[in-house]
Parts: structure tokens; C-alpha cells; sequence
């Protein structure tokens, strides 16, 4: 057999060996969760199916309740574990009444809800690569935590606008959904989750949620750059849900479940499209005698 035939027979297993699943070149996978207090629980449907899939996650990212969810998944906690935890969470498991000029409450309490899913205290200690986004209140600019202590970064992720105290930054202002953060962390295929607001057909019920339905008018109209960065947009339909809705946690994780499973074929078909690329790539530059 002559060497540009074998080179050839090598080719051609390479690709098929990416076709059938085998392990093979492919993109760095990042996952983008974006923010929405109750919501935010249909994050763990759509991490479920990825992991069903055998979809990598190679970096993750998030906003707000993003965030919680993204440092308690990077850290290595079960999603049954997180859908357990979410059927029982309440206001005050993350949050403390206080009167202040600043904002109506105090998130404090999340340095000890996290350590109900993990005991890492540290961006080090994550077993995927994490990144917590804020917004400076003073430049205006996002500010994407990756190194340092986590309960820091994560309480001025959730640091709601009017609802909570600011912690040196504020929560989801510039990057609703953190797909830049995940690109930055290096990933090639970006796989966003968006959550639909709250109810828009009905009267609030309260400041909150006149600060939050004023918040989501806003996004809806303004540029929102993290599309343009996004490969694969998920969005569950949870807009029927209010943000203190923790009880329909079951219901959540099935939303983002089901919208998960349309995108799977999209998600399959660019991991698959940018593998042969990659291995085309690899195998260009190689000779028939490093085959």
C-alpha cells in the first residue's frame, strides 16, 4: 500500500470515526445561562438533556440565577441534587428584608445557600471552568469573575436592581445572557438559555415586579449583543412563571427540558460540521508518514 493511499484510509476513519460518535476533534463548548429569579430552575432541564446527549460542557457561564445554577453545576452538584434543592427554595433562603436607600433587600444569604450544593469556595475549584457576570455601576461595563471567591462574584450577579443592595457591581444590566463571557473563556460553540420575562398581560403585584417588568421592556427593545455571539438559542417557555414561583420547579425543569430537545439536532449538526472541520484542518497539516 503506497503512502498517499494509506493517508487517504486514514482520512476517510478519521471522519468516520467523528461520525459515529467516537471521540474526535470538536469545538470547545461553552453554555450561557441567563437570569430570571424562579425561572431560572429550567436551567437544570436543559443541562439534563445535554448530559442524556452526551453534549460536553466545556465552559459555563452565568447571570443572576444563572450564575447559582452555572457555580453549583461547575462544582460538580448533581441536577437532582438542584431540582431537590429548587421545589424548597424560598425568598428568604437567599434573601434578608432591609430598609436602605440603596435597594428593599440584602442577598447576603446567598453565601450560605451556595454552600448547600457545594463546599468550594473558590472560582480554583471548579471542575469546568466558570465565569459569573456583573455590570460595574460606575463604568458601565460587564465584569466577568473567573478567579477569586465565588460568593462574592455571585451575590453581585444576583444583586437585582431596586430589589437588592449592590455589592460593588450589580446583577444583569450589560449581558443578560453571558454569551460573552463564555467566549472568552474560550469556547467555539456557544449554546445560550433565555428566559422569557414575567407576565406582561397582567397587572404587577408589587415594586418588584414593576422593577422587573420595567427591566424587561427595556431588553426587549434595547441591542442585546450576546445573540450575535450566540450559536444555539434556547428559551423555554417559562413566561407564565412569576419570579417567586419556586414551587413549580417540576414544571420548570420540563420547560427547559422540551426546548432543549428541539435544539439537540441544531446543537449535533454544528458540533459535527465544525469536527470535520477541525480534523480536515489537522489532517492538512500532517504528512503521510505522521499517519
Amino acid at each position: 500500500m503506497s503512502p498517499v493511499t494509506k493517508w487517504l484510509g486514514t482520512a476517510l476513519q478519521g471522519l468516520r470515526t467523528f461520525a459515529y460518535g467516537a471521540d474526535g476533534p470538536r469545538p470547545k463548548v461553552g453554555v450561557a445561562l441567563g437570569g430570571g429569579f424562579a425561572r431560572g430552575i429550567a436551567h437544570i432541564g436543559v443541562l439534563r438533556v445535554l448530559e442524556e446527549n452526551d453534549i460536553p460542557v466545556d465552559f459555563i457561564a452565568g447571570t443572576s440565577v444563572g450564575a447559582l445554577v452555572a457555580a453549583a453545576y461547575a462544582s460538580g452538584t448533581t441536577l437532582d441534587a438542584m431540582a431537590e434543592q429548587g421545589s424548597a427554595t424560598r425568598f428568604r433562603d437567599f434573601g434578608r428584608w432591609t430598609l436602605s436607600r440603596m435597594g428593599m433587600a440584602s442577598n447576603a444569604p446567598l453565601d450560605d445557600f451556595l454552600h448547600r450544593f457545594t463546599t468550594a469556595n473558590n472560582f480554583s475549584q471548579m471542575k469546568i471552568p466558570l465565569s459569573i457576570v456583573a455590570t460595574d455601576l460606575i463604568s458601565g461595563q460587564s465584569v466577568h469573575f473567573t478567579q477569586g471567591e465565588i460568593s462574592p462574584a455571585l451575590r453581585a450577579s444576583c444583586a437585582y436592581p431596586g430589589l437588592f443592595l449592590p455589592v460593588q457591581h450589580h446583577g444583569f444590566l450589560t449581558e443578560q445572557v453571558p454569551a460573552p463571557a463564555v467566549r472568552e473563556l474560550g469556547a467555539g460553540l456557544v449554546i445560550s438559555v433565555h428566559l422569557e420575562p414575567g407576565l406582561l398581560d397582567s397587572k404587577p403585584r408589587n415594586t418588584i415586579e414593576v422593577i422587573s417588568r420595567s427591566f424587561s421592556i427595556i431588553q426587549t427593545v434595547a441591542n442585546q449583543p450576546w445573540r450575535g455571539l450566540t450559536d444555539v438559542l434556547i428559551e423555554p417557555d417559562v413566561h407564565h412563571v412569576l419570579w417567586d414561583e419556586f414551587v413549580k420547579t417540576p414544571q420548570l425543569i420540563a420547560a427547559g427540558a422540551d426546548a432543549c430537545y428541539g435544539a439537540l439536532p441544531k446543537i449535533k449538526h454544528l458540533l459535527a460540521r465544525a469536527g470535520e472541520r477541525l480534523l480536515r484542518a489537522r489532517l492538512s497539516r500532517s504528512t503521510p508518514e505522521e499517519l
